[in-house]
Formats: structure tokens, sequence, C-alpha cells
């Protein structure tokens, strides 16, 4: 063989070395190598948020005794009131009709006390002489009596529909006053507007609402779903929407017995008694959150959920925990509470297993890349 050919044969067997080399390399970058997590000990609380608002524990509405116009308002929505305090005074405007009828009340009624009146002394006269029986004198003397007072009843008529009241205490009708100690949260009248009285057939005009500012509860709504895993007196949280990273503490008292559909979801309200801070002024309608701890368990075993497949076929969980370099078996798993990033696992793993990260590779293979 000549030295030409033995040079062409080596050329060929250093290409033919280096192409194996090549595709080997190339082979063993195609096999991707996965990260991998071992369970851990943690606790896991799991949580529901209740949305809601943060109002007085006790608010009342003022409404007016007498029908009429507002002649005066002596404070100002946000002023600090003690019971019995002057809020405004109503100036009463009578109905001209019902005026002009009570006063034909009265004339009548005065009419009738006239003829009692003459009918009483012919009676006395007679009797006194003995000419008519008591009974019959007794008779005429009631008479002329009730005439009195239907004379008496008619002039208050009168003077109620006039001015408000019948004597004195016209001013307790028409000064509307604190019915307890608070804050004035609105004032929803002005001079001049017209207020109608409260009465078995109109709830009346809101002429000033009062609130105690000092005790505030939480009132929210939470799932059906999530509802009977909740216990009166449960500690819970409360992040006002104003009040930005501060929590307040409050208390469960109160799950409704019954809930309203919503958007397709039946939901139950709930109350709770919030701690304030001084530092902070809560205004009745902030927006706020309840965290609501439902389930906590402490120490248990458990594994990130992104780990978490699940079968097509059985939709059963199960994980793949390394078993050599490079290969995987496929577990089926028992899951307890999860918190949305942690899941409980009761069966199927070990703290010393090695879970597959999915869609996650080495760090070393993210070099290569």
């Amino acid at each position: 063989m000549s030295k030409r050919s033995k040079i062409i044969l080596i050329v060929i067997a250093v290409c033919f070395i280096a192409a194996l080399v090549w595709f080997g390399k190339k082979n063993k970058k195609s096999i991707v190598e996965y990260e991998t997590e071992t369970p851990f000990r943690t606790t896991i609380v799991k949580k529901t948020v209740a949305t809601g608002k943060v109002i007085p524990l006790e608010e009342i509405e003022i409404k007016p005794q007498i029908t009429g116009i507002i002649d005066k308002v002596m404070l100002l929505e946000g002023s600090k009131v003690k019971k019995g305090d002057l809020i405004a005074v109503v100036r009463v405007v009578p109905n001209e009709q019902s005026l002009i009828s009570a006063k034909g009340r009265v004339d009548n009624a005065k009419l009738r006390v006239n003829n009692g009146q003459v009918s009483y002394k012919r009676s006395k006269n007679l009797f006194d002489k003995g000419v008519i029986a008591r009974a019959e004198y007794e008779g005429v003397e009631l008479s002329y009596n009730q005439a009195q007072q239907d004379l008496k009843n008619a002039q208050n008529d009168y003077l109620i529909i006039k001015r408000g009241s019948a004597g004195s205490g016209g001013a307790a009708n028409t000064n509307i006053i604190a019915q307890m100690s608070g804050t004035i949260l609105e004032i929803p009248v002005k001079e001049g507007d017209q207020v109608i009285q409260s009465n078995n057939f109109n709830a009346g005009t809101t002429i000033a609402s009062i609130a105690d500012m000092s005790k505030m509860i939480f009132e929210g709504k939470v799932d059906e779903s999530e509802v009977g895993k909740l216990v009166k007196g449960t500690d819970i949280e409360v992040s006002i929407g104003a009040i930005e990273g501060t929590k307040f503490p409050a208390k469960l008292n109160f799950i409704a017995p019954k809930g309203t559909e919503e958007g397709g979801a039946v939901q139950f309200k709930i109350k709770a008694d919030v701690s304030l801070d001084d530092k902070f002024f809560i205004r009745a309608g902030y927006s706020a959150n309840a965290d609501i701890v439902l389930i906590k368990k402490d120490s248990v075993l458990a594994i990130k959920e992104g780990v978490l497949k699940f079968d097509k076929k059985t939709e059963e969980p199960y994980v793949e925990v390394k078993t050599g370099e490079g290969t995987f078996e496929k577990r089926t798993v028992k899951l307890g509470t999860s918190d949305g990033v942690n899941v409980e696992v009761l069966e199927g793993v070990t703290k010393d297993d090695e879970i597959k990260v999915w869609n996650k590779a080495s760090k070393d293979e993210k070099k290569k890349d």
C-alpha cells in the first residue's frame, strides 16, 4: 500500500472516531436530568378569606315624632354627641284642611257644652225643688260633663295640628335630640326639607344616624363550601383596605343560619367583634377582609403541590420518585390538607425519597444549553 493511501485511511479513521464522539455527546445531551426535592416537615394552615366591611355595633336612626319642615340643624356630620343633645328643630306646618276640620270640631263641641250647661242648670233647679228624680238629674249632669271633656279633646287636637303639641311639651316633639351617645354618621336632611313622622304606615324621614364608634364589628360573607367549618368564638384577623400593613384581631360571634344566592353561589353572613387600636380611627363602612383559619396541622410530612401529577384515567394524584441515575418510578400518593402551596402526604412517599420536579432541568443541564 502506498504512503498516500495510508494517509487517506488514517484521515478517514480519525473522522470516523470524531463523528462517533460527536454523536455520543449529542445523545448524552438529549437525556434531561431533572432536579429533585425531598418531602419535609412543616405546619399547614388552611384559611378562607371573607370579604366585607367594618361597621358600628350600635347604630340608630333618629326620626321625627311630627310632620313638618326642618327649621334648624344644630350639628354637623362627625360631631360627638351625648344622649339628650339637640340635633335639629322641626317647624310644624299644619295642613289647612285638617286645621279647618279640627277648628270645626272645636266649635261643635262648644255648642254642645253651651247647650249642656243650660240643661244642667235647669235640671239642677228642678232637682233642688224636688220636681225631678235624682236619676234624671244625674243623667243630665253626666251629659254636660261629657260635653266639656269632648271640648277639651277637640281643642287639644286642634293645637296638635296647629303647633305639634297640645301643651307646654311642644318642644319635646319639635326638638330632635340624640337618643344615645356617640358620633353623628350622617344628617341626610338640610334646613327647609320636609320630614314625615314615623307611624304604622310610614317608616318616617331619617334626620340623623348616630353610632358608637368605639365598638366596631366585621360583617362579611363566606361560601357555603366553607361555612360548615366555621366555629363561633374562633379568633380571626381583619385587614382594612384603608389601613395598610395592620391586622386587627377579632372574634367570630355570628354565623347566619340561612344563606343568600349571589352569582350562582350561596353565601352566608358572618359577624365578628373587632379589637380596635387607639392609634387608628376606623370609619364606618371601611372595606375589609377577614382571614379565618379552617384547619391547622403542625409538623406534618408535606410536599410542594408543583411536584404533583394526576392520572388522566383515574384522576389519582401521583409523583415520580428517583430510583437511579436519570430514572424515576411512578408513585400514587394519598393527600391530606393543603394550603395552596404545600400539601400534606399521608401515604406513598417517605422523607428520604427524591421526587422529580416537573419541567425543571438541573443547573448543569441549563449551563450546557
